[in-house]
Order: structure tokens, then sequence, then C-alpha cells
């Protein structure tokens, strides 16, 4: 089956090609800056150019996100003027999740406190890949707890796995322990999102939605930058989970470079904003 939507994706790409798809993309982007040498001057400037986006391109959609470490949350709330993008951070141990549980729960109830409106973990792949599942669950129950109405996003670091199974595993889990989006990679570990993960992914997501109720919602991150990129993971949610999952609430894209190029591709001439 992941072969043939594979195929699918891959020969009708072009039929997703349209100004429509690459604004919608553009719309569902989280606008991503998480570097060692990340300052409040760059933050600033970061912010700067989303709350200038309208003004040069009121044709096109605001980023659904901004996402900063922790520690940074607080400042682009401070400093974001436009209401509808929203505040993320990247908490709870980022990139490797490999610290005390109490210590995530405080850095991730701080994020929410000093104004996060979304909160990105990794998921606790120490105890899942021992195989104590429950204790992994008992992570994300507690973690949503800690966050209280703000949305958790699960990254399931889906290149340290070692086959589909275990993502598939490992996203069930998640959604069943409160995750409001699962997400494919922190973009610090290689590899970072693929296709094969994303598809597994979704079908996860379906069969759950299906189970109870809840649209749990899908975000591939790590490597992406180019166009046919992001094209590729609009197709695959666009043939698993139908165009109801194509808005800001379900489908997001974790990138830093993206943005840019999606503006080229839309107006077909050399863009820098971001």
């Amino acid at each position: 089956m992941i072969e043939r939507i594979l195929k699918g994706v891959h020969d009708n790409l072009e039929h997703w090609n349209t100004p429509d798809n690459l604004a919608l993309c553009l719309g569902c982007i989280d606008l991503t800056t998480l570097n060692t040498t990340d300052t409040m001057e760059r933050i600033a400037s970061f912010v700067g150019k989303v709350n200038g986006f309208k003004e040069a391109y009121p044709q096109y959609p605001l980023p659904a996100a901004i996402c900063v470490y922790s520690k940074w949350g607080g400042e682009v709330k401070h400093l974001l003027k436009e209401p509808g993008v929203k505040v993320a951070v990247v908490a709870g141990g980022f990139p490797h999740s490999q610290t005390f549980l109490d210590v995530k729960l405080l850095e991730c109830r701080m994020a929410v406190e000093q104004g996060a409106d979304e909160v990105d973990v990794v998921f606790p792949l120490n105890l899942f890949l021992s195989g104590d599942l429950e204790g992994a669950a008992e992570e994300i129950r507690a973690i949503k707890g800690a966050i209280g109405d703000a949305h958790l996003k699960v990254i399931l670091e889906t290149g340290a796995l070692a086959d589909t199974e275990k993502v598939a595993q490992a996203a069930m889990l998640a959604m069943e322990a409160g995750a409001d989006f699962i997400k494919t990679s922190t973009g610090k570990q290689e590899p970072g999102a693929t296709p094969v993960a994303a598809i597994v992914m979704c079908n996860a997501i379906k069969e759950y939605w299906l189970k109870s109720g809840r649209k749990v919602g899908f975000k591939p991150a790590g490597g992406i930058s180019s166009v046919k990129d992001a094209l590729c993971y609009l197709a695959i949610v666009d043939t698993i989970l139908g165009k109801e999952w194509l808005n800001p609430q379900l489908f997001r894209i974790g990138a830093s470079r993206l943005a840019n190029n999606l503006l080229c591709a839309l107006e077909q001439k050399t863009i820098g904003y971001y």
C-alpha cells in the first residue's frame, strides 16, 4: 500500500502544483529558527518579518506559527502583532528528550505561562525502544496535562525508528496519550521527514480518527525546503486524509527555508523575504 500511494503521489505531483496549493503550503508553515546562535536581535528580526509580511505580500497567507526554543516564546508573544499567527516552542528536553520528567513538565508549563500557544516535544524514545510503552504514554499524558489548553505536537523522530511498524505504533500511542499533532522529526537527526514515514503516520491518524472521532494533525518537519517536498507532503495528506485536513488547524510544515522558495514559485522570481 505504501508503494502504491508513493507512486500515485509522484506520478501526479503536477496535479497538486497549483497557485492555490502553493499558497496553502505557505499558510501551513511553522516558520522556524532553532539555532545555537539565536539571539534577541535574531528573534526580533524574525518576528518583524512576519509582522511586515501582509504589507509586502497582501495576497498571500501568513505562516501558521513562529516556532522557537522555549526561552524565546515570551519574546515572540510580546513582539508579534499578527493575532492569527501562533507562538510555538520546542520544549521538554528538545531535541533528545533525555532529561527528568519533572524538568520536562516545568519547561513546558513555563513556556505556556510565558505565551506559547503550541508546544512541540520529542516522544520519549528511550522508554519506547526499551519496551516501556506505558511509561512513554504516561510522559505524554503528563505533558499534555501540564500545558492545559495549549496544543501539543509530539515529535516521533521517525529516522530513529527501525521500521514502519514502530512508526505506526509510536504514532498511535502518542495520539491515545493526548497529542494534538504528530510530527515526523526534530530536524536535528538524519533522516528527517520522509514520504514513507508520512504515509504511515497519516494512515495511523486516519485509523485513530475512525476509532475515536478525534482529528489529530500531521506535521512533517526535518529537511523540507523545496516546493516539490512541500507538495509531496500535501499530496500525501490529501490522498489519505482528504481535503478537510488541508488547513493550518490540522496540517503544518516545519521549515525555515521553504517559505522563500514557495514565494519564488508563486511570484516566478527570486525572493529572499524571510
